[in-house]
């Protein structure tokens, strides 16, 4: 592997495992309280604490990341393929048809957070966009930016008038039974808390069978609403990926320029939002702005900024154990991915140890620095006896239509000799 796929692997690796920082809370409290740590009641100081530090620094950023990194994979496989003397829209195609078949898999049977989906419709897309230059990529992506935020700016608009009272009737009766169903999602003190609760806490039947019965057309909905803002990442990582930044090649000074810019830019309107629901109280409409409106666009500053920091720190800090560790954990994304979602669900769902809302938010990070050091022990000595992740493997196996080979012999693998 040349240093620079090592690089795109390593930073991969980190993006895996702050996708699980951004959603321990989701598999450990009802999801209200994703969006609106007042959600089953006034939070204490360590977990509004906790809960700022996550909106500011984590929140969309590590999903944000994920989703960049996705848009470099799909450009660096279709390379590959075209290299081999493959079809690149059948090798694409074929990849994104399992994906998307594992992710509803990952939904309806394991955890409704699932973006595999998501990312497989996206990708069915992306192939579009593969010969484009770095700038005409970037004018893409803020359409598809601003098309997300218009969408969900609508919804916020809807629900600002209805407050002040500025609506006509019938379409303030329609907004108010979406304004319903958005206090119950993610507003304080929620009604569904306690049910929801109740629910996760259940047997496994009863929380697939929501899944596979109410929740049927979940990703669906998930496609039309995320859609928007998943491509707009998606191209900005094919951009990045084709001006050399996500691959290394670029000098310290100026992945030191970035993230410096990119957090200085970012950081103080986000922990304004931040302050902002506090003060209103974490009310319905506050949070909504801040979390899926106005947060966005410098949402999106911030991943790239995370993404400079990372690359840096992986070429000036890291050492060569924690590269190749971390590398090995990118490698095993899929795997490690799809892994969490079972670790996590057996911990907190009552078909497992059962402690679903009863650890308090800050202490959730606990669960993630243990699942990241498993990660980071498990990734490397697996890839050190097999070609791929399980996971990866059978992807793979069934992309192609045939079996790959798995298992690497004694003269291939340094670390066994």
């Amino acid at each position: 592997m040349t240093d620079r796929y090592e690089s795109l692997d390593a930073i991969r690796g980190v993006a895996v495992m702050g996708i699980l920082a951004m959603n321990i809370v989701a598999f450990a409290m009802p999801i209200s309280a994703y969006f609106n740590p007042a959600a089953g009641g006034a939070p204490g100081g360590a977990d509004l604490a906790a809960w700022a530090f996550n909106f500011v620094f984590v929140d969309s950023k590590m999903r944000g990341l994920f989703s960049m990194l996705f848009g470099a994979s799909t450009l660096l496989v279709i390379e590959r393929a075209e290299a081999a003397g493959r079809s690149a829209a059948a090798t694409h195609y074929a990849r994104m048809l399992w994906l998307g078949l594992f992710g509803l898999a990952h939904f309806y049977f394991i955890w409704f957070g699932d973006i595999l989906s998501l990312y497989a419709v996206c990708g069915l897309l992306l192939f579009l966009f593969r010969g484009l230059s770095v700038r005409a990529l970037l004018w893409w992506a803020a359409g598809f930016l601003l098309v997300a935020m218009a969408l969900m700016g609508s919804m916020w608009l809807s629900m600002t008038l209805l407050e002040a009272g500025h609506l006509p009737g019938t379409a303030a009766a329609e907004a108010r039974e979406q304004m319903a169903q958005f206090n119950a999602m993610m507003g304080p003190d929620s009604s569904d808390y306690a049910r929801d609760v109740a629910h996760y806490l259940g047997s496994y039947g009863a929380i697939a069978g929501m899944r596979l019965g109410a929740g049927a057309l979940e990703p669906m909905t998930q496609v039309m609403l995320f859609l928007w803002e998943s491509m707009a990442l998606m191209l900005i990582g094919m951009a990045l990926f084709k001006a050399r930044m996500l691959t290394g090649e670029w000098d310290a000074a100026r992945y030191r320029k970035w993230a410096i810019a990119a957090f200085l830019f970012s950081a103080p309107p986000l922990a304004a939002l931040a302050w902002h629901s506090a003060a209103t109280g974490f009310g319905t409409v506050a949070v909504f702005g801040a979390a899926l409106v106005w947060s966005t666009p410098f949402d999106f500053v911030m991943t790239v900024g995370w993404a400079a920091l990372i690359m840096l720190l992986i070429r000036t800090a890291a050492s060569p154990a924690l590269r190749a560790r971390l590398a090995a954990t990118g490698r095993m994304a899929f795997t490690n991915y799809l892994a969490t979602s079972v670790v996590m669900t057996t911990i907190f769902y009552g078909y497992g140890l059962a402690l679903f809302g009863s650890v308090p938010r800050a202490a959730l990070y606990l669960f993630c620095f243990a699942m990241w050091a498993a990660m980071l022990l498990w990734s490397k000595p697996w890839l050190a006896r097999f070609e791929y992740g399980p996971l990866e493997w059978l992807w793979r196996s069934l992309s192609r239509w045939q079996r790959q080979p798995m298992r690497r012999t004694l003269a291939e693998d340094p670390g066994l000799s």
